[in-house]
C-alpha cells in the first residue's frame, strides 16, 4: 500500500460523529477563550486525521475565515462599535505589520522541510499556550512608552502576528 492510499484509508476510519464531536469540542474551547479554536484545531487535523502539515495549514486558514465570517455578527454586537473605533490607532498600527509577516510567515512555511515545518508548529503552539495561561491569569499594566516605541513596536508586534498567523491559524 502506498503513503496515499495509507492516508485515505487512516480519513475512511473517521467517523461523522468523531468529527462531529472533535469539531463541537474545538468550537466551544475556541469560544470560550474568545478565539476561533484554530490553536485546537491544528494539532487534531495533523495527529487526529493525519493531514500533512502544510495541507492541515491551509485548511485551518480557510476553516478559520469561515469561523471569522460566522462569529463577526455576534461579536459586532457584542462590543460597541464606538469601543473598537476608539483604539483605530493600535488597530492600524498593528495592521501595518500583519500582511508582510503573513507573507514571509506563508513563504518560509512553503519552503521548510516537513520535519522542520512540524518542529516550528510545535514550538508555535507550546508558546501559544504558554500566551494564553499568562494572558488569563494575569492582569498586565499598560506600558508607558513615546509614541515613536508604540509604533515601532506595533509594526514589529504585527509582523510577528503575520508569521504565526500565516505558518500556524488565526
Amino acid at each position: 500500500m502506498t503513503a496515499g492510499q495509507n492516508l485515505v484509508a487512516l480519513r475512511s476510519t473517521r467517523s461523522v460523529p468523531v468529527v462531529f464531536g472533535a469539531g463541537a469540542v474545538i468550537g466551544v474551547l475556541g469560544g470560550m477563550i474568545g478565539l476561533g479554536g484554530a490553536e485546537f484545531r491544528l494539532p487534531l487535523l495533523i495527529s487526529l486525521f493525519g493531514f500533512a502539515e502544510l495541507s492541515a495549514v491551509i485548511l485551518n486558514k480557510a476553516m478559520s475565515l469561515v469561523v471569522v465570517l460566522v462569529a463577526l455578527p455576534a461579536r459586532l454586537a457584542a462590543v460597541p462599535a464606538a469601543e473598537v473605533a476608539a483604539r483605530w490607532p493600535v488597530a492600524v498600527n498593528l495592521l501595518a505589520g500583519s500582511p508582510l509577516g503573513a507573507w514571509a510567515g506563508a513563504s518560509w512555511a512553503v519552503r521548510m522541510r516537513s520535519s522542520t515545518l512540524y518542529k516550528v508548529l510545535a514550538v508555535l503552539m507550546v508558546l501559544m499556550v504558554a500566551a494564553l495561561m499568562v494572558t488569563h491569569t494575569t492582569t498586565p499594566d499598560a506600558l508607558a512608552l513615546p509614541l515613536w516605541a508604540q509604533v515601532s513596536c506595533g509594526v514589529v508586534a504585527g509582523f510577528g502576528i503575520g508569521v504565526v498567523a500565516a505558518i500556524t491559524h488565526e
